[in-house]
């Protein structure tokens, strides 16, 4: 029914725009100038439709299916009704029969249960339809009476618009807001909840060198330590993302200087789109490539080379993550390249500059502030890779600088923790929360350096 509902939406949103286009044209005729273009006035009659009709399905969508829901239970014994998890599971069966994907016999009231609930939907489904035709109809009336020589159509339908945008801007300013206000709270319960047992103070979890949130499961396992230190997580991240910015850094910024003052318009062409496809790319892939290639054969050169390389070690899941990243550098390096006024070429060409002195000591110190930026939109997706360190580098974790050790990161910590059915009132599991917490502290520290770093060096160019 929702797919029926918006069909006839767009019907009708498409008619009263060519009716209320056609009626500001006809107004037209014999010389006369109206206030706003009769596309205006055609959206604007559009926009007559659009809103009441989604007044009605944003009410009667979410009403009808309680209701549907309520009369469907209503077929159940009182105890089935009364309990939450009972309910939801004759809920879930009463869903699957409806929709034909109910295995095995059901029971009389099951079905029962079943066709009421499509019936319900049905019913409720075309009242809703009728109700939103109607209030279309009713949109387009009192809209398309509105069209005339001297309305402001355009007026009403850029204020329209604005609200839309500041409603897409406050959503996505609410929804950074709940995540920030969900991580706070969960993190204040893991270092302040008297409930929580075995949770760490403030000062153990970030100065503490030790990272182990298990605990003893039985009696037979004897004494197992359990630790909360930040410290050699954040080592860890920290020494794969050097690794990983050591080999994008440089190739990433060469691809871009080659792409933007190097190469001809046909090998830009090809080269651009074949380099952006490693951004493409699943992070399991590189995951598995990892794995299989690259930290064997890191292993292998380093035992001919007489050095202790672990099977899973940091140099090997850097590597691949450098890789990764290196077209976000390539691609936004280019770009800023690209936009540097070719006035400060012709200039430095004029001094008797060659090429490479033009581009060491002109276009790059004014692209500075945006191969910053590249780099640390690099780092920051370096910082919150999983799936690369997973499966290349552990889940040990160890602190150490030795780029041939095994060690873990941030992310996969917090992969760890939460796999699985959690109970979310243990100091395991909102650990989670913390290091979440953490690591969005450490982003933000290294953005609030770019951003320094930009505003020093940024130049403006007329």
């Amino acid at each position: 029914m929702a797919v029926t509902y918006i069909s006839t939406l767009v019907v009708l949103m498409l008619v009263g725009f060519g009716l209320g286009r056609m009626r500001a044209q006809s107004l037209t005729q014999g010389g006369i100038r109206l206030h706003s273009l009769p596309d205006y006035h055609g959206a604007m009659v559009a926009i007559g439709i659009l809103v009441p009709m989604l007044v009605v399905f944003a009410i009667g969508a979410p009403l009808t299916g309680k209701l549907a829901q309520s009369n469907a239970l209503g077929f159940f014994p009182a105890s089935v009704s009364q309990d939450g998890l009972q309910a939801g599971v004759a809920l879930r069966d009463t869903l699957n029969l409806a929709a034909g994907k109910h295995s095995g016999a059901a029971s009389a009231e099951l079905v029962a249960a079943a066709e009421s609930y499509k019936r319900t939907l049905s019913i409720g489904g075309w009242s809703m339809l009728l109700a939103g035709i109607i209030g279309g109809l009713a949109g387009f009336a009192f809209t398309y009476r509105q069209i005339g020589t001297e309305f402001r159509a355009r007026n009403v339908v850029e204020r329209v618009v604005g609200v839309v945008l500041i409603a897409a801007a406050t959503v996505a300013i609410l929804t950074t807001l709940g995540i920030v206000l969900s991580v706070l709270f969960e993190s204040y319960r893991f270092f302040f909840d008297p409930a929580i047992t075995g949770k760490p103070t403030i000062t153990q979890f970030l100065f503490g060198l030790e990272w182990n949130p298990q605990a003893a499961m039985r009696a037979d396992q004897g004494e197992i330590a359990t630790a909360y230190g930040f410290i050699p997580l954040l080592v860890g991240s920290l020494l794969i993302t050097f690794i990983a910015i050591l080999v994008a850094g440089p190739l990433g910024l060469f691809c871009a200087i080659y792409l933007a003052e190097y190469a001809s318009p046909s090998i830009r062409a090809t080269a651009k789109p074949v380099l952006e496809i490693l951004a493409g790319i699943p992070t399991v892939v590189l995951g598995f490539f990892a794995a299989l290639t690259v930290a064997p054969l890191v292993r292998d050169l380093g035992s001919a080379a007489g050095l202790d390389v672990a099977s899973e070690s940091a140099l090997a899941a850097g590597l691949v993550m450098g890789m990764m990243i290196i077209p976000f550098i390539s691609s936004l390096s280019d770009d800023v390249i690209n936009a540097v006024p070719q006035s400060l070429r012709d200039g430095a060409y004029a001094m008797g500059a060659t090429k490479s002195e033009t581009i060491r000591q002109v276009v790059l110190p004014a692209a500075l502030p945006g191969i910053v930026s590249a780099f640390m939109l690099a780092i920051s997706r370096a910082i919150g890779e999983t799936m690369i360190v997973v499966m290349a580098a552990g889940l040990a974790a160890n602190l150490t600088f030795n780029p041939f050790d095994a060690v873990t990161t941030i992310t996969v910590q917090i992969k760890t923790i939460l796999v699985g059915d959690q109970e979310f009132d243990s100091a395991k599991t909102l650990a989670a929360f913390a290091l979440g917490l953490s690591l969005f502290f450490v982003t933000l520290m290294l953005n609030f350096v770019a951003l320094r770093v930009v505003q020093k060096y940024r130049e403006q160019y007329d």
